[in-house]
């Protein structure tokens, strides 16, 4: 067996929901990066965070993310280290602090259950002493919809802002709609985690208060998370106000007015990271931006729905309801645990790897970010089917 090692590699199959895979040629070009950034003699991970060519890059995928999403100047964008939870952990700290300073009272947080992870968010809010008010649960269900906002609960009086999980990643449901004036009042922010599928489609981020977004799943590796924040919610009380409220401080390294003060380098930021950012972005522009990437996932996300749906009693899909049905994270069982080994266990001898389902529910899960290729899903269409054919 040879030793001699390559920068060059066979194209992977992976359809894994995170870390998951990222274009070859943004893997090669910074790998060479990692040993010698800008010809400096360093490595781009070794680099100071606070450096000119550290803060060139957060600027510049800055840059790329305005034009990809069309970010207006009324928000402003920043990354923190982390993942969702993080995530998770930092918005009610935030949000409720900026809804101090506006009204001098303490506000409350209004989340949407819709599946596990914003049932985490929610649950994480709660335990860190914050007054949440659950609008929907679809637990009942499985998850297995999204019910029209006519069907919510009110929005109550003192909400900061309405939590809203855009794509479920487990659970295999996304949003295809955002709530607008005739449920959301005026005043109460939209704040949506968008994860597992931003930079998937266009968004109007004019919309939103806040949309988080971890990086290790549609666009990035994992140890960052990107922030696109309306400017006005980076007003926050005081400290000393916001004892007298009885409202708990954010620790200081993920106070939002601190990080976006200090261009995402108030502590020592992931620059290797954010360099894998500004790489995948730079490409996705170079490939046409959103509407060409928009294209080409619906199509995966079709041809793949559309072979299971040849065997509606051999292919379970648990999202009951097709308009909610996720682009990104395709989930199905079969009629037995043993049939979905056997599924997984000759689609990866077939080089189709990472479609195990997530370990709280089992079944078949095949993510289908940005990076995996058409191509890719093509030949999981064929296995579906030809599996369908020889054990339905």
């Amino acid at each position: 067996m040879s030793n001699v090692r390559t920068l060059d590699r066979e194209e992977p199959h992976y359809f894994g929901a995170g870390p998951a895979i990222l274009p070859t040629s943004v893997l090669q070009e910074a790998a060479y990066d990692l040993v010698s950034y800008l010809n400096e003699g360093l490595g781009v991970g070794e680099i100071s965070h606070r450096s000119k060519p550290a803060m060139q890059i957060i600027d510049d995928t800055k840059a790329n993310l305005a034009k990809l999403l069309d970010i207006p100047d009324t928000h402003e964008t920043f990354f923190m280290q982390g993942g969702g939870t993080t995530g998770f952990s930092s918005i009610p700290y935030n949000l409720i602090a900026n809804y101090a300073k506006k009204t001098g009272k303490v506000g409350r947080a209004a989340y949407a259950v819709t599946g596990s992870w914003s049932k985490k968010a929610a649950e994480e809010a709660e335990r860190l002493g914050f007054d949440v008010d659950v609008v929907v649960n679809t637990k009942d269900i499985k998850f297995s919809d999204i019910p029209p906002y006519s069907e919510w609960k009110p929005i109550a009086e003192n909400t900061s802002y309405l939590f809203v999980c855009d794509n479920e990643t487990v659970d295999g449901n996304e949003f295809n709609d955002i709530p607008g004036p005739e449920y959301l009042p005026e005043g109460v922010e939209l704040v949506a985690d968008l994860s597992s599928n931003i930079l998937s489609r266009k968004v109007d981020v004019s919309k939103y208060g806040l949309i988080m977004a971890g990086a290790q799943k549609n666009i990035g590796l994992a140890g960052l998370t990107i922030y696109i924040i309306k400017k006005s919610l980076l007003e926050q009380a005081s400290d000393a106000d916001l004892k007298a409220l009885g409202v708990p401080l954010v620790p200081i390294a993920y106070q939002y007015p601190i990080v976006v003060k200090n261009n995402s380098a108030y502590n020592t930021i992931p620059i290797f990271t954010a360099h894998i950012l500004k790489l995948v972005t730079g490409k996705l522009l170079e490939e046409g931006g959103l509407a060409k990437i928009q294209a080409t996932d619906e199509k995966k996300a079709s041809i793949l729905y559309a072979a299971l749906a040849k065997f509606p009693e051999f292919y379970i899909l648990p999202v009951k309801n097709p308009r909610v049905r996720s682009k990104m994270n395709v989930v199905f069982r079969l009629p037995s645990a043993e049939l979905d080994d056997q599924f997984v266990k000759e689609a990866s001898a077939k080089g189709l790897n990472g479609l195990k389902g997530h370990r709280s529910v089992g079944g078949i899960r095949a993510s289908m970010y940005n990076a995996v290729t058409l191509e890719s899903v093509e030949l999981l269409v064929k296995f579906v089917e030809e599996f369908g054919k020889t054990h339905a």
